[in-house]
């Protein structure tokens, strides 16, 4: 069967374009890919669902994926600390061919389909955990043979995919499929496809880390403090709590290390 993601573009001869002309129509196909992830919501709901209950009970979240999908995986997971203030083991983003691949493609690394397996055993992979693939194309040997020892194992799988009828929707106890078509360069699947992977990462992860208790009102009030803009911004949401003055809500800031606790220390 024909894969939807290396289907011919809706346009050609892209060399013979302009720059305006070029943009305008790689912004076209953009602007139908919040479509393409709105139809798969019922999907994404099933799937935070399971990951927040899996979380409450001490699991973990595992995104597994080869070249753009790795590296939107491992994008998601290291956001979550800083973010939302939680461990750098509770959201976990692995890649085919191991950290270097974050940068550099490793040759024939997504064809290994035993070493997905491999690197989740690396962090003790148990039943309370739950293993998202990514692969656009739905076929990378790299994910699909980790989900596949996965359920023989009895942990929860899913995936994140741009094509029908795949293997790792075939692996997957929740799958997630997003079809976005033809991409503007064909098979460029770093764009669309991407684009839409990185939607329904911010939505699973972000609907998640709310739903832990790690959000209150609108405010990520267990961010890091790594950086003095975010110190300026945790200060400023507790002089909008409460009745400090600044330089007292930022010396207690400091002092406690988040603007959860200092407002639960003045309940």
């Amino acid at each position: 069967m024909a894969r939807i993601t290396e289907s011919e573009s809706n346009y050609n001869h892209l060399e013979k374009m302009g720059t305006s002309e070029l943009l305008t129509n790689i912004n076209n196909e953009d602007k139908t890919i919040a479509a393409s992830v709105a139809l798969c919501i019922p999907s994404i709901e099933k799937l935070v669902d399971v990951i927040t209950d899996k979380m409450l009970a001490g699991g973990r979240l595992f995104y597994m994926g080869a070249g753009t999908s790795g590296r939107l995986g491992i994008l998601d997971a290291s956001e979550c600390p800083p973010t939302y203030g939680v461990p750098y083991g509770l959201v976990i983003g692995l890649i085919a061919g191991g950290d270097n691949a974050i940068r550099k493609a490793v040759e024939f690394a997504e064809d290994d389909r035993a070493q997905g397996w491999q690197d989740l055993l690396a962090y003790n992979i148990s039943e309370k955990d739950v293993v998202v693939g990514i692969a656009a194309s739905g076929s990378t040997p790299y994910v699909v043979g980790a989900l596949n020892t996965c359920r023989a194992n009895h942990i929860t799988t899913a995936c994140i995919t741009c094509n029908t009828e795949t293997l790792v929707e075939k692996e997957s106890d929740y799958p997630i499929v997003c079809v976005v078509g033809s991409e503007f360069v064909t098979g460029s699947t770093r764009m669309k496809s991407g684009t839409a992977q990185k939607l329904i990462l911010n939505m699973i992860s972000t609907s998640v880390m709310i739903k832990i208790g790690r959000v209150e009102g609108n405010r990520m009030v267990n961010m890091q403090l790594s950086n003095e803009k975010l110190i300026d911004r945790g200060t400023k949401m507790i002089t909008e709590k409460t009745n400090l003055d600044y330089e007292t809500a930022k010396a207690k800031l400091l002092e406690l290390g988040s603007v959860k606790k200092v407002l639960d220390s003045m309940k």
